[in-house]
């Protein structure tokens, strides 16, 4: 089998993406940044995250692969509203027992109109999908997690 050399593989992939520069690459990946830190805004109500921001330090490229795909890519998609989308991700933290994400994405559902009531049933139904252990420690959790302040 014949491999591609450094140069040939070039010219290959410059035929592929034609006018595509690194410029308009960046331009991309600056856009995606910033629809990222967007959505982050809007979560937090405008507090940032500190997890990320502190992982920024010493994980640049972590931070942005977040910032870009899961929040620029995945969470400012259109599909869902907030409240769909905050029920959905605390539901899969809560079956998971990743329970530190479940917290602030509990925060951010009562920032954003979701009732405490119904993340009270999301741990309920937690027992149906991950079992008892992992309602109970989610329904501790959940107490945890402060009431939003009003803006």
């Amino acid at each position: 089998m014949n491999l591609l050399t450094g140069n040939a593989l070039s010219a290959v992939c410059l035929g592929l993406l034609g006018s595509l520069t690194f410029a308009s690459l960046e331009a991309v990946g600056n856009e995606r940044h910033a629809r990222g830190v967007e959505v982050m805004d809007h979560l937090s109500g405008g507090a940032g995250q500190p997890v990320l921001e502190a992982l920024r330090e010493d994980y640049p490229f972590l931070a942005d692969g977040i910032t870009r795909y899961a929040l620029g890519d995945v969470w400012g998609r259109s599909g869902l509203d907030d409240r769909t989308r905050q029920l959905a991700v605390v539901a899969a933290f809560a079956a998971q027992g990743n329970l530190p994400y479940m917290k602030v994405h509990a925060g951010y559902a009562l920032r954003l109109g979701v009732t405490r009531d119904e993340l009270k049933e999301v741990v309920y139904l937690t027992t149906v999908t991950a079992g008892f252990p992992r309602a109970i420690d989610a329904a501790q959790a959940l107490r945890e997690v402060p009431d939003p302040v009003a803006p």
